[in-house]
């Protein structure tokens, strides 16, 4: 599986941004995608992910209520809508899959960084 994100840049405090995440690969039903992200001088934390075949999704409590992780499979991309960002939101974001069955991702596209000034 490849990913790739896109969609990072400089918003101010209160704004909405998307990212967006090409899956390319084989079989994608039989996996989870997901999203990390990694603020300077922290730990990298994870933020949501989604089952690719039933889209099912799962939140950190973190991003529960600002944070929709959706897909589209025809376009093979999972999104990320971040709302209410904070300039505590600002990180470099990465996508990320797992085999479904797994509890590693082991799959990491480059990150995308987001930056929101107060």
């Amino acid at each position: 599986v490849q990913l790739q994100a896109s969609g990072g840049g400089l918003v101010q405090a209160g704004d909405s941004l998307r990212l967006s995440c090409a899956v390319s690969g084989q079989t994608l039903s039989l996996y989870t995608i997901g999203w990390f992200r990694q603020a300077p001088g922290k730990e990298r934390e994870s933020v949501g992910s989604i089952l690719w075949s039933a889209g099912n999704t799962h939140y950190a409590d973190s991003a529960k209520g600002r944070f929709t992780i959706s897909r589209d499979r025809a376009k093979k991309t999972v999104y990320l809508r971040m709302d209410s960002l904070a300039p505590e939101d600002t990180a470099d974001y990465y996508c990320v899959a797992r085999f479904r069955t797994s509890s590693n991702y082991n799959y990491w596209g480059p990150g995308t960084l987001v930056t929101v000034s107060s």
